[in-house]
C-alpha cells in the first residue's frame, strides 16, 4: 500500500487518513495510540460510505473530530493493529 503516503485525505493532530488513488484501500491512523487500521475490500467499501456520509452531514468537522467518530463510533478502531 505504498501509494497511500502520497494520497492523504485527512490530517489532524491525533488522526490521519490516507487512501489509494482509486479509494479502494484506506489507512486510518490513530497517532496517540500508535495504531493503524488498514481497510480493504468490504471494509474499505463500508468505510468509504461512512466517511462520505459524515463529510456531507458535518462539513465543518475538522479531521480529528471526523476520524475519531469513525474510529470509535464507526468501529474501525477494532480493525487496528499496533504500528510497527
Amino acid at each position: 500500500m505504498s501509494d497511500l503516503a502520497d494520497n492523504q485525505l485527512e490530517l489532524g493532530e491525533e488522526y490521519a487518513l490516507s487512501a489509494t488513488p482509486d479509494r479502494t484501500c484506506f489507512t486510518l491512523h490513530n497517532k496517540a495510540e500508535s495504531m493503524v487500521a488498514e481497510l480493504r475490500d468490504d471494509d474499505a467499501a463500508r468505510f468509504r460510505r461512512d466517511y462520505d456520509e459524515l463529510k456531507i452531514q458535518f462539513p465543518d468537522w475538522n479531521a480529528d473530530k471526523l476520524l475519531a467518530q469513525l474510529w470509535d463510533q464507526g468501529g474501525y478502531g477494532w480493525l487496528a493493529q499496533q504500528e510497527e
